[in-house]
């Protein structure tokens, strides 16, 4: 049996997000994520590597990150390039001799006719035609053998509600309060993930979208997919809301991706409302 996690608060943020989302699912004193990441990373321990960094950043808090700088400027990179010192700001720093452009960002068109973004308005169907939130594999599919015409494909695995809608989260006396998500909410998220393929082209130097592409695609947790081969009409793929057997709806939680169809996988609860 394991022993329990020092019952103090954790010193990072992520801890108070896992227990304001509701009744812990851990019924076992096993330690969370968050509490795992608070007791054992020192400064120094989780930012001996970038790819460390990398990894925790999606579940620690920037500011854990930033408190760490002293410890990252004295570790050695084993890279060529000026390392940049760690820290929390407004501005996208890359290395010096290197630079940085925005292709796409969650909202942005996938389509000649998708709608504007609006964060405060946003609805599932605005959603369906713009691109997802939270990108996690990212491959290109090269046109004609081209390098500088090709497929974006992206996969967005999760969503992230207390940054999605203004006004969902509240801080009082130092304890987060999230409400509850309404059903249209809930929508938005399904439209959120899934997957975007997107039509891109290198012009000058720089990769632009193609809008009106004819492969570009949203697919989300609600679209609507065939089967075939072995599988379709087979016993255990039948259900209510499809007695043949032979369609299934949505993608969720594709945690990698690839050219071959054998994506890893991750847990989200969504949350009906």
């Amino acid at each position: 049996m394991n022993a329990p996690v020092d019952p103090r608060p954790s010193p990072f943020p992520s801890s108070r997000l896992e227990e304001a989302e509701g009744p812990s699912h851990n019924l076992t004193n096993n330690p969370t994520m968050g509490e795992i990441i608070s007791v054992r990373f020192s400064r120094r321990g989780f930012l001996q590597g970038s790819l460390a960094v990398s990894a925790i950043a999606a579940t620690v808090s920037p500011l854990a990150l930033f408190s760490a700088e002293k410890a990252r400027a004295a570790a050695r990179s084993a890279f060529s390039f000026a390392e940049i010192e760690a820290g929390v700001d407004e501005t996208h720093h890359v290395a010096e001799g290197y630079d940085a452009d925005v292709l796409f960002r969650w909202g942005d068109p996938v389509f000649s006719d998708s709608p504007a973004f609006d964060p405060k308005q946003q609805t599932a169907a605005a959603q369906s035609r713009q691109f997802g939130y939270n990108s996690d594999y990212v491959g290109y599919i090269p046109i004609d053998g081209s390098s500088e015409h090709g497929l974006l494909v992206v996969n967005h695995e999760y969503t992230n509600a207390h940054l999605m809608f203004p006004g969902l989260v509240t801080i009082a006396e130092g304890k987060i309060k999230q409400s509850p998500l309404s059903a249209e909410q809930v929508d938005i998220e399904i439209a959120a993930t899934g997957g975007t393929i997107v039509e891109i082209r290198r012009v000058d130097g720089k990769w632009k979208a193609v809008p009106d592409g004819k492969y570009n695609r949203r697919i989300t947790g609600s679209t609507e997919m065939s089967l075939a081969g072995p599988v379709a009409g087979n016993e255990r793929v039948k259900t209510s809301a499809d007695p043949s057997g032979t369609k299934v709806i949505g993608t969720l939680n594709n945690c990698a991706g690839g050219v071959t169809p054998v994506p890893s996988r991750s847990w989200l609860e969504l949350r009906v409302a």
